[in-house]
């Protein structure tokens, strides 16, 4: 492995097979967090209708996972849509996917740890949290995570297992049981929103475009098999595997899950209403009693703490990816493993500490609705570069690396679809939806991308002169044998070629 050529080459270990790549994407997507996280929101933009916005936005992600696989075919490196993203369109390009990503992968780690320190009392049977009781238990959460991580991988690997064997069997149970025995609507209520409507506007943009938006964060995370590429055997082959599976297993399992909650809520205009500000626990408590309440929400707090174990490998590798290039301030602390495992502590130790300190500003109040719009326009921001970077290298006619996981003739067409896609959801999830929050609320996640952004430029600017080495670097080696020694090269018609 040699990213680019004049870089210090650090090794890790590559201790996960297919099976763990799959567990780490699906643990990062997470049935549990992709339905019930969001649940609340979309079903009051869309009401019962709000199902089909689950399977839009999967069949939308769906384009974008096949993009990735083939880029993760390619370039099978640690950093995932970092180093694609250098490799499609230079340096600069790529540091600052990477930077957008690092970011929306600690400010996720914030948030699913505040919410999942929201399920505590109810496992416990105690009266919810203070603020600062909230926050203290969402740092000790994270303390958790991190300490999985410092064990190593084969601990990682464990927690991806058992979360998806209790999230699984949690899930389709709870579903099934909901839609089999406490059905109280009919289908066809699943072709109507029940009066549902976000702000005022027709239809379509009041409602359907408000849900997809919302749901939008809830299917992310299968690219993270692909930034432990280094870490995996046989990379090339089985991550586009790991990847697309784990999306296909999630969007699954929480279509099954929301067609048995929605069909079994007992009143959808008291959810609609606000009178009923949590429609999961309220639907399951109603038909199944408080009896099965605590199991099921400590199977969600587990869900939370596994996907923030995953998220929290995910930022630390960016990070060390970034710091092996020597192009991210402190890359000479950053880029260290440790002797036995290989492992990116120090990496790893600041990503809990960022995390904490977003935490913080849970201070002034929760920031739910904002939180999760935010990290869904950093994923989709983050997604955006690879995605259009080979747009990008396809209209200037340049050839592509073929790794062994390749759609061929149809690649071309999977590209422009996902193009598409991602600018959609981008000026969809961005878009100042008209409701009665603040101007700062509705505008949030604008201006926090561009203070990133801004941070982003500031960071580059002080570190350019080494960025500009490290693409000197990346160009004056041969990457595509480098990246794909079996492989040929893609050529302008979308064809394999031989190399």
């Amino acid at each position: 492995m040699a990213p680019a050529a004049g870089t210090e080459t650090v090794k890790l270990k590559r201790e996960f097979g297919i099976r763990s790549a799959f567990g780490i994407a699906f643990a990062f997507i997470s049935p549990i967090v992709a339905l019930y996280g969001i649940f609340a929101l979309a079903f009051s933009a869309m009401g019962p209708a709000v199902l089909w916005a689950f399977g839009a936005v999967i069949l939308g992600q769906l384009l974008v996972a096949l993009v990735f696989a083939q880029h993760v075919s390619r370039w099978p490196y640690e950093g995932s849509i970092y180093q694609w993203s250098r490799r499609l369109c230079g340096e600069t390009y790529g540091w600052f996917c990477g930077w957008a990503y690092i970011w929306t992968l600690i400010i996720t780690i914030a948030a699913a740890s505040y919410i999942a320190a929201s399920f505590i009392p109810v496992v416990l049977g105690i009266d919810p949290f203070s603020t600062l009781e909230q926050l203290l238990v969402s740092f000790a959460i994270v303390i958790v995570a991190t300490s999985i991580n410092a064990l190593g991988r084969r601990a990682i690997a464990v927690v991806a297992a058992v979360s998806i064997a209790a999230e699984v069997v949690g899930s389709i149970g709870v579903g099934g049981t909901l839609l089999i025995f406490h059905r109280e609507h009919s289908f066809g209520e699943l072709f109507h929103t029940a009066g549902a409507a976000y702000g005022p506007g027709p239809f379509m943009w009041a409602t359907v475009l408000a849900a997809v938006a919302f749901i939008g964060w809830s299917f992310v995370g299968f690219e993270s098999a692909g930034t432990i590429a280094e870490e995996v055997k046989n990379p090339s082959r089985d991550i586009p595997k790991a990847m697309i599976l784990s999306l296909l297993g999630v969007g699954s399992v929480v279509m099954f899950s929301a067609l048995g909650l929605i069909l079994a809520i007992p009143d959808y205009q008291a959810v609609l209403s606000g009178n009923v500000a949590d429609p999961v626990a309220d639907t399951i408590t109603t038909h199944l009693g408080t009896g099965v309440t605590q199991p099921l929400f400590a199977i969600f707090t587990l869900g939370f703490i596994a996907a923030i174990v995953v998220v929290q490998t995910s930022a630390s590798r960016m990070i060390w990816s970034f710091a092996r290039d020597d192009v991210l301030p402190g890359a000479r602390y950053l880029k260290r493993v440790t002797a036995r495992k290989r492992l990116p502590m120090v990496a790893i130790v600041t990503t809990a500490v960022l995390g904490m300190v977003l935490l913080l500003s849970t201070l002034h109040g929760p920031l739910y609705n904002t939180l999760v719009n935010l990290t869904a326009g950093g994923f989709f921001t983050a997604f955006a570069f690879p995605v259009i970077g080979v747009l990008i290298v396809r209209i200037r006619r340049r050839p592509l690396p073929v790794g062994p996981f390749n759609l061929g003739r149809w690649s071309e067409l999977v590209y422009w679809a996902a193009g598409a896609w991602m600018v959609f959801e981008l000026v969809n999830i961005f878009w100042p939806r008209a409701t009665d929050q603040p101007w700062y609320l509705q505008y949030g996640i604008m201006l926090t991308v561009g203070a990133v952004g801004l941070l982003g430029v500031l960071a580059w600017l002080a570190g350019r002169d080494k960025i500009a080495a490290a693409d000197l670097a990346l160009h004056s080696f041969d990457e595509v044998e480098d990246a794909a020694p079996e492989a040929g090269v893609e050529s302008v018609t979308g064809k394999a070629s031989t190399w």
